[in-house]
């Protein structure tokens, strides 16, 4: 016999969207207001690759977003004659999502490129390409607080970025993802659910990141590289944490640049 249902009274996740009444906190009152500084901002995962960057490029520090771990700085450096702002963003839709929030209340950029890694859920289609998501599966709980409850949320500029990549002789598929705070819970039944709909990858911010910059009125740019596989018997760790990683995600730099040009 099936157990009664308690019933608290307490809002779902999916009736958290409120776009009637103002936020309690914002960004401007942490920071202040700011003039914007640039208007294109590159985003990393990885320390390394922003190593790179300050070992490579004459970069001057801009900005801090003040996280619980600390300063995160916010660099600016001429790349061909544009200037582009980067810094190295926490992980999670929660964690990217907020250093996307105050970034922008800092720096003004309007147009923001992420990069990083993504386990692979079709060996065949994803093997030595580019993955760009179109659209992400909303496995969070950052993103329902920016937008209406839905299954998935479109990422808005896959289309570009498959002519840009394609035009610049990139190998790249476009096809779903799977966002997840889960790291630890990414089953198999629920991997193959999200496969059959069609999502290429599993990771952990698109879908929060598309829905804050939705929200603010900014656009986002993002695309991804396979690190390790799910799409196995077992897990295939790949390169993931390698230091074949950190070269893969150089160049994923050098394409992030490229694409800043094209904005």
């Amino acid at each position: 016999m099936r157990p009664a249902r308690k019933d608290f009274g307490f809002a779902m996740i999916t009736d958290t969207f409120d776009n009637i009444t103002e936020a309690v906190i914002s960004p401007e009152m942490f920071y202040g207001v700011h003039d914007k500084f640039c208007d294109i901002c590159v985003v990393t995962f990885m320390d390394k690759v922003l190593q790179y960057v300050l070992d490579n490029f004459s970069c001057t520090c801009i900005s801090n977003v003040s996280l619980d771990r600390g300063l995160v700085p916010i660099y600016t450096f001429n790349y061909k004659g544009k200037r582009i702002a980067i810094f190295l963003t926490s992980s999670t839709s929660a964690g990217a999502g907020t250093c996307l929030e105050e970034a922008n209340c800092l720096i003004g950029a309007t147009k923001y490129i992420f990069f990083g890694s993504c386990g692979s859920l079709s060996r065949d289609i994803t093997a030595g390409k580019i993955i760009v998501p179109d659209r992400a599966y909303r496995d969070d709980g950052f993103s329902y607080h920016y937008c209406p409850a839905s299954d998935y949320i479109e990422v808005k500029n896959a289309d570009f970025l498959m002519r840009e990549l394609t035009s610049m002789g990139i190998p790249c598929v476009k096809g779903g993802t799977w966002t997840t705070d889960g790291l630890y819970r990414e089953t198999r039944g629920n991997m193959e659910k999200r496969k059959a709909e069609g999502c290429l990858a599993v990771e952990m911010e698109v879908a929060g990141i598309q829905a804050v910059c939705d929200f603010r009125g900014l656009e986002l740019y993002d695309f991804l590289m396979s690190g390790d596989l799910l799409d196995a018997p077992e897990w295939d760790k790949r390169i993931l944490s390698s230091k074949e990683e950190h070269d893969e995600q150089v160049k994923c730099l050098h394409i992030a640049l490229e694409l800043a040009l094209r904005l």
